[in-house]
């Protein structure tokens, strides 16, 4: 970041930096990943930067990103300029139903223990991880509430939930006094722009600020693959996990290549590197107050802290809209501008 910039977090008054550094890669329990030492550079790198927020889980590296964390705080006595975020919700012991979900006995189970790890007595910003399907959501943010009142957690927000749920959850804050969302976390690229139906309308009008996390489409977007589906050359997490059942790493298709290609195109016109192209169009999309960036090599974090530092051309601009632009699907091509005329009469109104 050549000049730190930093955005309140939906309507609170919590200051974030523009790009979130996220920690996912500090350990190598999943087989890739930063080792201790070069995980510490990265965060100071980061830091040095301006950079102010930092994104964890209570499970990534089977804990050990928040381990680091806590240590590496601890030892520059850092822990107070920076807004610390943790999740919870994915089960820690295996066959024990009631340490996994968003039920209270796990969520203060999991509190518990990122606090430890982490070394601090509060968590700026407490995420629920994902949408457990089972937990009545009056008892999720309930308990979230209890969880700012103790002083335990300062800010909360959702990710990976349906957008009626979430819409609900602020609604029953607003109406019931409990703290309210200030964010949402949600998958966001080039190659994953379906959140722009719903959810970035929502988080607008219900005072949230948006997190995206794979703002590379899981490394499609950096151009270290080459290749198509079927045949596809290069290292990282797509490629490990190639051929998974999971969506968010699933990323080789034709219709995504096609998007890559356009972003190398505007890349050397611009003379940048893929990655910035694609971390500046997320950054500056409506909604969308930090985008999580994640490096395993000190290289690839300089190389996305610079993506702020340049503005993309509209005719450019334009021709990544052109190639990663969704299909329209019911209802929403009601809402567009042509059907809208049907609906004022072909006069203009404005809002």
């Amino acid at each position: 970041m050549t000049a730190p910039q930093y955005v309140l977090l939906g309507r609170s008054g919590l200051r974030v930096s523009q790009l979130c550094l996220g920690t996912m890669t500090f350990g190598t329990e999943w087989g890739y990943g930063s080792p201790e030492e070069t995980a510490r550079t990265v965060l100071d790198r980061y830091l040095d930067a301006g950079g102010n927020f930092l994104d964890t889980a209570d499970l990534y590296t089977n804990g050990t990103s928040e381990t680091m964390l806590g240590k590496f705080l601890a030892e520059g006595h850092r822990r107070e300029r920076v807004v610390l975020a943790t999740k919870y919700t994915f089960n820690a012991r295996a066959g024990d139903p009631n340490a996994g979900g968003n039920g209270r006995k796990n969520m203060t189970r999991a509190v518990e223990g990122s606090l430890r790890r982490l070394r601090t007595d509060y968590i700026d910003l407490y995420w629920m991880h994902c949408w457990d399907r089972l937990t009545p959501i009056e008892e999720v943010m309930s308990s979230l509430d209890a969880l700012v009142r103790s002083g335990k957690v300062r800010y909360v927000g959702f990710s990976n939930v349906p957008a009626w749920y979430l819409g609900r959850a602020q609604t029953l804050a607003e109406l019931r006094g409990w703290e309210k969302l200030c964010a949402l976390q949600l998958e966001y690229s080039l190659v994953e722009r379906t959140i722009e139906r719903e959810y970035v309308p929502a988080a607008l009008e219900l005072g949230m600020g948006i997190c995206s996390w794979s703002p590379l489409g899981g490394g499609l977007l950096s151009g270290k693959y080459k290749g198509r589906q079927g045949a596809v050359q290069g290292e990282g997490r797509l490629k490990t996990h190639e051929g998974s059942d999971h969506p968010a790493f699933n990323k080789f298709s034709e219709r995504n290549f096609t998007i890559a290609d356009a972003v190398v195109g505007v890349a050397k016109e611009l003379g940048r590197s893929p990655a910035q192209v694609a971390l500046n169009w997320i950054a500056r999309r409506p909604g969308i107050a930090s985008t999580i960036i994640g490096a395993s090599k000190l290289e690839q974090l300089d190389d996305n802290l610079a993506a702020l530092s340049f503005e993309i051309p509209p005719v450019l601009a334009a021709h990544l809209e052109k190639a990663s632009a969704p299909p329209p699907v019911y209802p929403y091509y009601y809402f567009d501008e042509s059907a809208q005329r049907a609906v004022t009469g072909g006069v203009q109104v404005k809002a």
